[in-house]
């Protein structure tokens, strides 16, 4: 099993003792794309599920945005789609309070008969790139902050979103108000809702800020000294958001360019590395950067190009990427440079860290952070230096090396003999072979625009 046994047992013990009332157990993950799949069980075979585990075939962690199966690597229907053994995660189960119906929900790992990680699984590669980092006596700590948008449930003309209507006011929101605290107010009771709802759930949100468009909003994640653990929060906040939205009428994205002429939405990854003994091998003492930070920064940007496609993982995330747009498009850092791909942000040395600000917040959480940490251990091993730090706008034009189109990036991504090392070969692949097919229905399909510009009258 996955886990150990007696701990889940006696986990679901006390959690059907805490919550009589529960009905139903979702236990669910996130596959390739990030989007949340799964079964719902009665409540009462959560003793069953905790005891023996239960199974799903492995290919339902390779499907495409759509849900589609793209057979990649013969897993499919090549291979008659078998099923591995899947276990809870331990932690993992919490109620669901958004639920109409009484709820709990828990996620699930999957294995190989052999009772390995199974290899296609997002967060078994995360797994994988940290414990590279376990065997160098390094310890990651992540936080994660993302960004997202509120929508009305109806549409624009053609499919397009509509920004929500402000319950102050009863007009639909039209500001583009940073850090405006009316746009807080504006929805108080849906934001004070996930927060509670995170708290329910074990997920250590903090702050939270209007952003640069109508309806968007951004809240942040606490460190944790754990990567599988706080891409496990991640995942499940997006799922609290999208949740707690539902439940107020609205919808909840976190696509990463819903609006072609307003802000997009990032996922900013804070990352530092405590050694043994605990401390913080990125403090340089009397200097801004120490050596391993350098080195770090040195890696994530030689690799850059090759982790494009795990940043920006369709069509719709490369929109983002507009010069002079507090968007990264270059290979570039700073000390408290926001135009820059990694920014070290100010504050003691026993803090001090890097922000990689280049993935959209459509980005899987497990495989943005896989491809940023196989990056810095690359710059670790390889000691590569970044070079100078950017002073002044790093934004002001796209860097021709970093591939910000779908079939660049994936082309890149398959190439790349770190992030194979990394991640694994065949999860990379797998994972391009996805990606490509997904990416060919995406520009097979004719929208307006095309009509409207090619389309001759006769």
């Amino acid at each position: 099993m996955p886990d150990d046994r007696s701990t889940l047992q006696d986990e679901a013990a006390a959690f059907l003792a805490a919550h009589p009332e529960t009905r139903y157990l979702d236990v669910i993950y996130a596959d390739l794309c990030g989007v949340i799949r799964g079964k719902r069980y009665p409540i009462a075979e959560l003793p069953k599920l905790a005891r023996q585990g239960l199974a799903f075939p492995g290919a339902v962690f390779l499907l495409s945005i759509n849900g589609a199966t793209q057979d990649p690597l013969g897993h499919g229907f090549s291979d008659g789609d078998p099923d591995r053994p899947v276990g809870l995660v331990a932690g993992s189960l919490a109620p669901v309070p958004w639920s109409p119906v009484p709820l709990a929900q828990a996620l699930v790992t999957m294995r190989e008969l052999d009772g390995a990680p199974y290899p296609f699984e997002p967060r078994n590669v995360l797994r994988r790139v940290a414990e590279r980092f376990a065997a160098l006596g390094l310890t990651p700590v992540v936080a994660f902050e993302l960004e997202f948008y509120l929508i009305d449930r109806a549409r624009a003309e053609g499919g397009g979103p509509l920004p929500p209507v402000l319950p102050t006011t009863g007009r639909r929101d039209a500001a583009t108000q940073v850090y405006g605290m009316n746009e807080v107010e504006a929805f108080a009771p849906l934001l004070a809702e996930i927060h509670e709802a995170c708290r329910a759930q074990g997920i250590p949100v903090g702050a939270l800020s209007a952003e640069y468009a109508p309806g968007q909003y951004e809240i942040n994640l606490a460190h944790v000294a754990d990567p599988l653990l706080a891409a496990d929060q991640a995942v499940l906040f997006k799922r609290a958001v999208q949740g707690v939205a539902r439940r107020h009428g609205l919808q909840a994205t976190f696509a990463a360019k819903p609006y072609p002429e307003e802000a997009g939405s990032g996922l900013h990854l804070h990352v530092s590395l405590l050694d043994q003994a605990g401390r913080n091998v990125f403090d340089g003492g009397a200097e801004p950067a120490s050596e391993m930070l350098r080195h770090a920064i040195g890696g994530v940007l030689a690799t850059m190009p090759e982790a494009m496609s795990l940043f920006a993982p369709n069509a719709n995330s490369f929109r983002r990427y507009k010069a002079n747009n507090f968007v990264p498009v270059s290979r570039s850092w700073g000390f408290e440079n926001r135009s820059a791909a990694v920014r070290v942000p100010s504050g003691p040395g026993a803090a001090r860290r890097i922000e990689l600000r280049t993935p959209g917040a459509d980005a899987n959480p497990y495989l943005a952070l896989a491809g940023l940490l196989a990056g810095i251990q690359h710059g670790l091993e390889q000691r590569l230096d970044p070079g100078p730090p950017a002073a002044s706008n790093a934004g002001t034009e796209l860097d021709p090396a970093v591939p910000l189109r779908p079939f660049r990036a994936l082309e890149k991504l398959r190439g790349s003999q770190v992030m194979q090392q990394a991640l694994g070969a065949d999860y990379v692949a797998a994972y391009a072979a996805t990606k490509w097919a997904e990416t060919e229905a995406f520009y097979d399909q004719i929208g307006p625009a095309e009509y409207a510009w090619y389309l001759q009258a006769d």
